[in-house]
């Protein structure tokens, strides 16, 4: 079995960036953004715990996996080809 790498990659940066959305939000609703920096403010540039934040992080969660997940699908494309027998 292959992947369609253009599939896996898109179904993966919708999934990742609507997961920032969605537990950006529900930490603000919640209460649970306080404390130190977060993980994600580390890596996404822009990223905060706020409504606009939310957006940055769901932007830049989306071509984040987006692109690891273009990358996994064409390895394992790759891998699945060598190894796999009839792929």
């Amino acid at each position: 079995m292959r992947f369609n790498i253009k599939a896996f990659a898109l179904t993966s940066g919708i999934v990742w960036g609507g997961g920032v959305f969605l537990l950006t939000w529900w930490l603000i609703l919640t209460g649970g953004a306080t404390g130190g920096v977060s993980f994600l403010e580390r890596v996404y540039i822009g990223y905060a715990m706020t409504p606009v934040g939310s957006l940055i992080g769901t932007a830049w969660g989306f071509v984040d996996a987006l692109i690891a997940g273009a990358i996994f699908a064409w390895l394992y494309n790759l891998l699945a080809g060598r190894f796999g027998g009839n792929a």
